[in-house]
């Protein structure tokens, strides 16, 4: 009777340790804080390793959606949860009314592929939405 205890236990740990591990590797639906389904995130992601900027910065790995023409789809826009962190999308939608707020008191320049940007008070790029 024992040997048979002994073998059930094995048995539903074994089978509960497989079912975790494939449970897990499946994607999972997120909500943001709110309690809200997030937006359309685009579904196609690059990872990128950490690295040191030049000015000593260190930034960590992390992941980011694939460049496209527009912000609606990025984890770090408004009403979008990146589904690798949990954090909720700050930055303006593209087109929306708090795009032309973005930026207000700083001259909007544009690069060369179209993007618009200002320059912040350290002196680096950051990009504006669409308006």
């Amino acid at each position: 009777m024992k040997s048979f205890i002994y073998l059930f236990i094995f048995f539903v740990l074994a089978s509960t340790s497989s079912f975790s591990q494939s449970f897990y590797k499946q994607p999972i639906h997120r909500t943001n804080t709110s309690g809200t389904s997030s937006g359309y995130v685009n579904p196609n992601t690059n990872y990128n390793s950490g690295y040191q900027k030049s000015n000593g910065t260190v930034v960590q790995p992390h992941y980011k959606t694939q460049q496209n023409q527009t912000n609606l789809d990025n984890y770090s826009t408004q009403g979008n949860v990146n589904p690798y962190t949990l954090e909720n999308g700050t930055k303006a939608k593209d087109y929306s009314i708090d795009a032309s707020n973005y930026g207000s008191g700083k001259t909007i320049q544009t690069g060369e592929r179209g993007g618009q940007y200002y320059i912040n008070n350290n002196g680096n790029k950051v990009y504006v939405p669409k308006r």
